[in-house]
């Protein structure tokens, strides 16, 4: 993609003249304002064509260089004009932020007049968009000179009374318990101390009150660091997270609610509290979760984890490791068997020169059946067993390796081996291997590039010998235009061949999306329509088969899917109607107040869905269309669900359907309340489940070890009361509710096998995963008996790359007609709620063909998923889902054989994700797509959901096992489903960059593309999607340090990956803020970012116009990095000041780096010294010298030690300066040196 920036600049006088700038070619007339104009060619250009497909837009300034209009040209899906105009108050200060505002037409560019008179609307909304909503965003500053945010107004007129409010203020006396800690490098023992509380004025106090009234509340210390965060329940309750640092200022405890509130938090520090132990270069070497045991983490001497391990792996004599080459990138890993402690295991690393491995011509070494071009010289040198390998650079001469993509005219494929202009492969990563736990079988995956080191193509070899290979055309901005994947299962089978199309507007909106299935005829998946806002208002799906409309509210949430056949009572042939409502409810409060006192549905205004309605043509002509259905829901000041009342069209006063909720302080469930239908000649729903949680002996673990239930009804939760097991890592093993007497875990707490009562054989589920935590297959042993014998047929589902097998396997010699056990059944209904379904009647699979026709390919083949659903490959049948907000599957239809519509499967929902009882338009079968239901995942026999990472039990609203990012939710329970906020979140398994918007909405970036989530799906966003101002110049930010900063590329790439299974984090969230920009509590994976926070004293002085937001984000992300790549959390050091850690002398450093490969001036000074309204840079808080050096960090990358005294600092290219890291000369020459850290 090439982009042409031309910039006009008029420079004003005292005088009146008025300079005229003729507009850049293919733009109308002459101008006379300052402006920067953008051209981005969308096909190959050698120079500047205005008839050229491109995107346009121009930004105009003021005379003060202060933004003042934007123009995207032409860039509506009607060609026209989308403006949006800047203003500022009295002061100067841009107060208010508005939306896009399309036009009727098109001036070229032309700047367009605004309404000073009228600053609600300072430019015209001829086609009446926001039809008089206020479509700007409002901040009411402090009057000072702080300029501190006291409320953020969200758009819409509904928005205008409910701001967000912010208060400062310093604690009263009494008003925060004061805790300590303290730790022995000696005895490696730390203690937690309680000495009364805070007096009056010794923190800051900063409250945030949200549109619907709900407080937090943050402390912080003099030092900057989280010591509380309070959220407000009620007038007499509150949920405190205390955060305790030691005497090194490192975190060494964080004290959830449910563990404040006890009189000494020692008591529960193992069952409920976070504890963090350090050793001497300031690395995190031991951490305990809430629940589960001890972790431990060896580094070698450049400070990387090399080696880490749980308890169980500690009772086994095992380590994780993981080796890396010169670059820091990772080239293999695996298990050690050592039963050596873990301060054993730092000597160890300590005293090895080789702290990396170096790619060998030859094999290496071999190890699990796999040659491997590496040394094994690094810590630790015994191997046990491999997990993974990866290759950069060049491609390895293994003798499976597959074809490399054809080289076109228009494509060439890049391979380790340098083309004419040096183009090649180096630096790129270009195969990696994954074992399976359970076995020593590989999949081995590929990944190629074009000349311009854009993925073009993956193959991927299977661990059944079989393999799945993509290969991508692309446009010339790196779009994709046509993908074809082959599949295979087995070796020798012919596979399936996918070819998809895609056809986008001239602003690159998905128009088309065609498919096709071998030579089988292409089908149209998606015609897609965009409003002027760029918003997907239309999707006709399947050829047609559906039209489905989309409405959104001015704060760009989803408001309806077919939202206006809501009210026709066939829904004018379309399928399915959803009407999602924030703050309005058109439905009852309360169906029993007395029952469920004090839970009133109620508008809500900060992102909660106070009601849903619905309506669904369930069976086409087997019954009478079905009037609108909905929920309201009840939150608590947590954000909690508490109550959803689904409400009978007829009588919605029936209470039925029904889940009431009431929790402990960490957000673990306490009692659950839940009815089906009206059964007989009942008036109301008949309750099946009056759930009561038990957690440990004295309710003080986050581990529910009794559910009893007082109804005793297996329609709902199975009950019995029976004791519920946990394992040291804190997953459920046991629970004889459901009958499951063991469950069995491998490394990554994943479950390989789960054994049923005493059934033998027959109650056994057997899982297979691959070492990234992929599940690659599902066994499930059954006993059938015929007229001779009996004997066992194993069902056995394949997961190959979302393509699914389904197949038997039986031991039986002969013995005539089936007939299931019975204990079979029995097993089952322990598992699952079979009252919700009805049982699939058989598995089509594909028929073989009469002699003479072409056999079918690959007749195990069941399914495989489609953007719109999926495709069954026995029936030959695409299959179309209605989904809502959720991505939970509520419609699945198809076009059958004789071309008419028919639905094949129909699931309503419980709010925690249960299906709803007894209707009968739900199934569930082995082998099907229609067991992917809640949240788009797949229900298990089990009855459990399976996540990825773990598994949901919907019956009772919780996880089995600990969540593993669960360090970023201190607060909540690591139990907990969503933040018990099902109507609003899925969970997310947390592996990439996640920006989250100030509405709520989450996107990712990866691979430098904006994803959100459409039907549960990650997807890349075009211009269809309306992104705020903070995601745009977040995702720009990011986009910017990946493509132009080593450094900024570095640690994306770090972060921008599947989660590692090293125990690192790897994912980064970004929060919007009215703060100043910082790591949220202080010490964590998210950044609180503000895109207005900039000046810092530059070479220029105080400097904001060359302070761009990607600097702040590099400064922010550096601190992660460092603390949670490298292992280092910050502690205090006074060469900054006396408030100043060392985590800001390595995000200044980081800053610097970019700044100097971004040609940017470099900061020059941490803090200043401020007298009244004039502020000066502290020497103290100095960086460079007047070369242009660091102080702190010499050409190396590691920091100085000793510190030079702040004298010698502010000579000028006196002896102390000299061998310092240069950030200028770096830029071109020290790239390979900027990830040292200092040394230990």
């Amino acid at each position: 993609m090439r982009r042409i920036y031309t910039m006009a600049i008029l420079v004003w006088t005292v005088t009146e003249v008025q300079g005229q700038t003729q507009l850049p070619s293919g733009l109308t007339g002459t101008i006379d304002e300052n402006y920067v104009y953008t051209r981005t060619y969308l096909e190959p250009k050698t120079q500047s064509d205005s008839n050229a497909k491109q995107i346009q837009a121009i930004q105009y300034f003021d005379g003060l260089g202060r933004a003042k209009q934007t123009i995207n040209i032409k860039a509506s899906p009607k060609g026209r004009d989308i403006v949006t105009p800047f203003t500022y108050d009295y002061y100067g200060k841009p107060t208010r932020d508005y939306l896009p505002v399309p036009q009727s037409g098109t001036q070229n560019g032309k700047i367009y007049s605004q309404n000073s008179l009228a600053v609600d609307f300072p430019v015209g909304d001829p086609e009446a968009i926001y039809s008089g909503e206020r479509p700007f965003t409002e901040k009411v500053l402090e009057k000072s000179p702080l300029d501190r945010l006291q409320q953020q107004i969200q758009v819409g007129n509904d928005w205008a009374s409910k701001p967000v409010t912010f208060k400062y203020e310093s604690n009263k006396n009494g008003e925060v318990k004061k805790y300590t800690a303290t730790f022995s490098y000696t005895t490696f023992v730390a203690k937690l101390i309680l000495s009364a509380s805070y007096g009056s004025g010794q923190l800051f106090k900063n409250t945030v009150t949200d549109e619907d009234g709900n407080q937090t509340i943050e402390f912080k210390n003099s030092q900057g660091q989280v010591v509380l965060v309070r959220k407000v329940i009620s007038d007499t309750e509150n949920a405190d997270t205390y955060y305790v640092y030691n005497d090194y200022n490192q975190l060494a405890f964080v004290i959830p609610p449910k563990a404040a509130i006890q009189a000494d938090a020692n008591t529960v520090l193992n069952e409920l509290c976070y504890q963090y132990k350090y050793d001497e270069g300031n690395r995190l070497v031991e951490k305990k979760l809430p629940g589960k045991g001890w972790e431990y983490m060896v580094y070698n001497k450049a400070d990387q984890l090399i080696l880490n391990q749980d308890t169980v792996l500690k009772d086994k004599g095992q380590w994780l490791f993981t080796k890396y080459d010169q670059f820091g990138r990772i080239v293999y890993t695996g298990i050690t068997n050592n039963p050596a402690s873990r301060a054993s295991m730092q000597n160890s690393a300590n005293i090895n020169t080789n702290l990396y491995e170096t790619r060998t011509s030859t094999t290496g070494f071999i190890l699990n059946g796999l040659p491997v071009y590496y040394t094994k010289l690094s810590t630790p040198t015994g191997l046990s067993i491999l997990l993974s390998v990866n290759y950069y650079d060049s491609y390895p001469t293994y003798s499976f390796n597959p074809a490399l993509p054809v080289n076109t005219p228009d494509m060439t494929v890049l391979t380790g081996t340098p083309t004419a202009d040096g183009k090649s492969t180096k630096g790129l990563p270009v195969m990696s291997f994954v074992k399976n736990i359970e076995d020593d079988n590989w999949t081995k995956n590929y990944t190629y590039y074009d000349q311009k080191g854009r993925v073009i193509g993956s193959h991927s070899i299977n661990h059944l010998g079989g393999y799945t290979r993509i290969e991508s055309e692309l446009d010339f901005t790196g779009m994709p235009q046509k993908t074809v994947t082959t599949h295979k299962r087995l070796a020798g089978e012919s596979g399936v061949t996918i070819t998809e199309h895609f056809e986008y507007d001239n602003q690159y909106r998905l128009l088309v999306h065609k498919h096709q299935v071998d030579d089988k005829p292409e089908q149209i998946l998606t015609e897609n329509s965009y409003n002027e806002l760029s918003q997907l208002n239309n999707k006709k799906v399947g050829n047609n088969l559906q039209s489905i409309d989309y409405t959104y509210n001015i704060r760009g949430w989803l408001t309806g899917i077919n939202k206006a056949q809501m009210a026709i009572p066939d829904l004018g042939g379309k399928l399915f109607s959803y009407i999602v409502k924030y703050n309005q409810i058109n439905g009852i409060e309360n169906p029993d107040s007395a029952l469920f006192n004090g839970k009133n549905v109620k508008p809500r205004y900060n992102g909660n869905i106070a009601e849903v309605d619905w309506r669904a043509v369930e069976s086409l002509g087997a019954n009478p269309p079905i009037a609108p259905k909905r929920y309201g829901y009840v939150y608590d000041a947590l954000n909690r669900l508490t109550a959803g009342y689904y409400q009978n069209p007829v009588n919605p006063y029936s209470k039925e359907h029904t889940e009431s909720l009431a929790y402990d302080l960490n957000g673990n469930i306490t009692n659950l309340y839940r009815t089906s239908a009206i059964e007989g000649n009942n008036t109301t729903a008949t309750v099946i489940d009056e759930l009561e949680y038990t957690y440990g002996s004295n309710n003080l673990t986050n581990q529910a070890s009794v559910i009893k239930d007082y109804k005793n009804n297996p329609s709902g939760y199975e009950g019995g009361g029976g004791n519920i097991q946990y394992d040291l890592n804190g997953n459920m093993w046991q629970m004889p509710d459901k009958n499951i007497t063991k469950i069995t875990y491998n490394h990554l707490n994943l479950p390989n096998k789960i054994e049923y009562g005493n059934l033998g054989l027959s109650g056994l589920h057997n899982y297979l995963y691959s070492a990234d935590g992929v599940r690659l297959q599902k066994k499930l042993p059954k006993i059938e008996c015929g007229i001779i014998n009996c004997y066992t047929v194993t069902e056995i589902t394949d997961y190959l790359d979302g393509f699914q097998y389904y197949r038997n396997e039986s031991d039986n010699n002969g013995g005539g007609g089936i007939e299931e056990l019975s204990m079979i059944t029995e097993k089952l209904k322990y598992a699952y709620e079979q009252q919700a379904y009805s049982t699939e009647s058989g598995i089509t699979m594909a028929q073989a063909a009469p002699l003479g026709i072409t056999a079918v390919k690959t007749p195990q083949l069941m399914f495989f998923p489609t953007a719109e659903g999926f495709y069954d490959y026995g029936k030959d049948q695409y299959i179309y889902q209605y989904k809502d907000h959720l991505g939970n599957a509520r419609i699945s239809y198809a076009r059958n054989s004789a071309g008419s519509l028919e639905i094949t499967d129909a699931n309503d929902y419980y709010p925690f994700g249960m299906n709803h009882l007894k209707t009968g338009n739900a199934f569930f079968g082995s082998g099907s797509y229609k067991n992917y239901k809640y949240n788009g995942k797949e229900l298990q026999e089990t009855g459990m959901y399976d996540y990825g990472a773990r598994f949901y039990m919907a019956d009772i609203g919780r996880w089995g096992v600990l969540d593993n990012y669960s360090e970023n939710y201190f607060p909540i329970s690591p139990y907990s489903y969503v933040a018990n906020n099902p109507t609003k979140f899925i969970d997310i398994n947390g592996e990439w960059i996640y920006i989250n918007d100030q509405n709520g909405t989450q996107y990712r970036y990866h691979n430098g593309a904006t994803q959100h989530q459409v039907d549960g799906k990650w997807t890349n966003v075009d211009a269809s999607t309306q992104l705020s101002d903070y995601v745009v110049q977040t995702i720009a930010g990011l986009n910017h340090l990946d493509k132009n900063t080593s450094i900024g590329k570095t640690m994306i790439g770090y972060f921008d990956q599947a989660q590692g299974k090293d125990g690192k984090i790897r994912d980064i969230y970004f929060n919007s803020t009215s703060d100043v920009s910082h790591i949220k509590y202080g010490i964590s994976n998210i950044i609180e970012l503000n895109p207005s926070d900039k000046g810092v004293w530059t070479t220029l002085g105080n400097d904001s116009k060359y302070t761009p937001l990607y600097t702040t984000i590099a400064h922010e992300m550096g601190h992660i990095y460092e603390n949670y790549a490298l292992g280092i959390t910050s502690q205090s050091d006074t060469r900054f000041g006396p408030n100043s850690t060392t985590a800001e002398i390595y995000g200044t450093h980081v800053e610097n780096i970019v700044r100097a490969e971004s040609g940017l001036p470099l900061r020059t000074n941490y803090g200043s010294t401020c007298g009244g309204s004039t502020c000066i840079p502290n020497d103290e808080g100095r960086l460079i010298d007047n070369a242009g050096s660091s102080i702190y960090y010499n050409k190396s990358g590691g920091q100085i030690s000793p510190t030079p005294s702040v004298e010698s600092i502010l000579k000028i290219n006196g002896k102390i300066l000299q061998n310092r890291y240069n950030y200028i000369g770096a830029a071109g020459y020290y790239k390979l040196q900027k990830f040292k850290n200092r040394p230990r």
